[in-house]
Formats: C-alpha cells, sequence, structure tokens
C-alpha cells in the first residue's frame, strides 16, 4: 500500500496544470516554439523537462551524445543531482550519478545523498545484457549541543546491484529486467539478500504493462515474492515521445535509480499514453490507481506537454 500511496502522491503531482515561457538554450539559440508558430525545423535534443516550480532535468551534449544530466534546482543554479554519462563508442558504458533521491517512496526527495556507479555490458548482438551497481548512502548526523554547526555527510551504507536483462526471442524487445541486490559491509562476506523482477507486455512497439516482483534470496535462489505491483499504459497517441531523444541505456538507469521507479516504464515506448494505472497484486481484488491526461504537440508533432510537464528542445 505504501507504493500506491507515493503513486498517488505522483500522479497528483503530475496532473497540476503548468505553463512556461519561451527560452533560449545556453548558446543563445531559439528552443521549441511554446506558441506554436513554426516549431523546430530539422535535428533536435530534448532540453529540458520543467514546470513553473523547478526544472525536473537539463540535458547537456558532448555533439550529438548525451554527456550530463542536471536534476532539481537548475534555474537557481543549485542542481540537487548530477547524472554522468560516458561511452565506449556510441554505446553507454558508465553512469556516475550524485545527488538526491526518493528512496523512500514517500513522495519527497531524501535529505540522504545518494552516489552510484553503473557499469554497462552488451552481448554479441550489441544488445544491452547486464548492469553492474556500487551504491552508497550518505546521511548527516544530527547536531549534538552545545554544538550548532551542521555535521559533514557521513556513510550509512552501501549496496552491490547486478541487473540482468533478457529480450524476446521472436520480437527481439526487451521482455524482463532482474535484480540481485545485496548490502555491502566490510568484514561480511558479499551476498545478494534480495531480488526483483520485473516483466515487460507490449501493444505494438509501446510498453502496455509492467509487472515488478520483490522478495527474498539465499544462496542465489529466489524466494517467495513478497510484494507485486502492475503498471498499465494505454491509449497512446501516434505523435512522438520526448524519450525517443534519448539514449535507451539511460532511460534503463532512470528507471532503475530507485527501486520502486516503473511508473515512468513508458519513456521507453515511442509514443505517450493518456492513460496510466497501478496496482497492488497482493491484494484480494486489486483496485488500480488512475491517471488521465491529453497532450500538446509542436507542428513536428513532437509531444511539448503533458502530466504536468513541460518539454523543451533544442536545434541539434
Amino acid at each position: 500500500m505504501k507504493q500506491l500511496f507515493y503513486f498517488i502522491l505522483l500522479l497528483a503531482g503530475f496532473s497540476s496544470v503548468h505553463s512556461c515561457k519561451d527560452l533560449l538554450d545556453d548558446d543563445g539559440n531559439p528552443l521549441v516554439d511554446l506558441n506554436n508558430t513554426g516549431g523546430l525545423i530539422g535535428p533536435r535534443a530534448l532540453y529540458r523537462e520543467i514546470t513553473d516550480a523547478d526544472t525536473i532535468a537539463e540535458y547537456q551534449y558532448n555533439g550529438l551524445l548525451l554527456s550530463k544530466v542536471l536534476s532539481s534546482g537548475v534555474a537557481a543554479g543549485k542542481p540537487k543531482s548530477i547524472t554522468d554519462i560516458m561511452y565506449s563508442g556510441d554505446k553507454v558504458s558508465k553512469i556516475n550519478f550524485n545527488g538526491y533521491l526518493d528512496l523512500d517512496d514517500n513522495g519527497s526527495i531524501d535529505t540522504d545523498s545518494v552516489s552510484y556507479t553503473q557499469l554497462f555490458t552488451y552481448g554479441n548482438s550489441g544488445r544491452l545484457e547486464t548492469i553492474s551497481e556500487n551504491r552508497s548512502i550518505y546521511r548527516r548526523p544530527p547536531i549534538v549541543p552545545p554544538a550548532t554547526t551542521p555535521n559533514p555527510m557521513a556513510l550509512l551504507r552501501k549496496s552491490k546491484t547486478l541487473y540482468s536483462l533478457e529480450y524476446s526471442t521472436t520480437t527481439s524487445k526487451l521482455e524482463t529486467i532482474t535484480m540481485r541486490n545485496g548490502p555491502d559491509a566490510s568484514g561480511i562476506p558479499f551476498a545478494y539478500t534480495d531480488y526483483s523482477k520485473t516483466t515487460y507486455t507490449y501493444l505494438g512497439d509501446n510498453i502496455s504493462r509492467a509487472e515488478r516482483n520483490y522478495g527474498p534470496m539465499t544462496g542465489g535462489v529466489f524466494g517467495t515474492a513478497t510484494e507485486r505491483y502492475g503498471y498499465d499504459f494505454s491509449s497512446y497517441d501516434t505523435q512522438i515521445s520526448p524519450f525517443t531523444l534519448l539514449p535507451m541505456a539511460y532511460k534503463i538507469s532512470r528507471l532503475l535509480s530507485t527501486e520502486r521507479n516503473d511508473a515512468e516504464s513508458f519513456i521507453l515506448s515511442p509514443n505517450s499514453p493518456k492513460r496510466l494505472s497501478v496496482s497492488d497484486l497482493t491484494l484480494p481484488i486489486p483496485a488500480p490507481v488512475i491517471q488521465t491526461t491529453n497532450y500538446s504537440y509542436d507542428p513536428q508533432t513532437y509531444m511539448t506537454k503533458g502530466l504536468g510537464v513541460n518539454y523543451i528542445y533544442k536545434p541539434l
């Protein structure tokens, strides 16, 4: 039920109506024409996800390759999180994240600091097959009187995670992501203690459902799932999703930034769903939480606004 509460908060935030004004990129180039007087012509990149309250993400590029993502607080010049993306050729090989996330699923960004490194491994076919992650969580110890100065962040815990990706033998689409996770404690032999498995279902090229099961594991063996959630995405449009402009490996990394980010699974689709729902599948009769939305588009059929977020583009 905690996950459903978080999803309600997430949808409440999305469904707020926002607006934004015409913007220029850092080089002074005009971004997407929000007044619908022509839009961008030619190659483009996703530049920002914004609301009136904040910049959710700013995407920076090295040539044609996404190289850095700044999250929250960008407009004030103090981004709360920085993601650095590195490549081997044209494939994402490594991602470093430093910042803050909603790890406890209460709808608010935590005060604990998060730092992780993900390494990406590809198979002979060129498809992403595994992601190995080392993560550290830092917390600021409380002030002990008579001291008044905040203490520096101190290491709270470390963990290691392995994600295995499998693809359909008939469609070659991403079919499952299996997570194995365990605490990385000094002096204690490492072992995976928890798992999750996400299964994707498609309608055409769009993800129509993501189902994720969580449970314990011992000696490399998965135990009975203790939590199960289903996420459904339907009524897709036929226009272009802004997320098609981002590397698939980065989008998967974004989904895996927390253990409960599957409500965003639609970012792996080429189009955008007008109906989203989540259900706690451990209930005798699951009662889905549902959200619907409409979208705005530019003349080139790229989506520019939906779920309370404005998508800003820049020319390449």
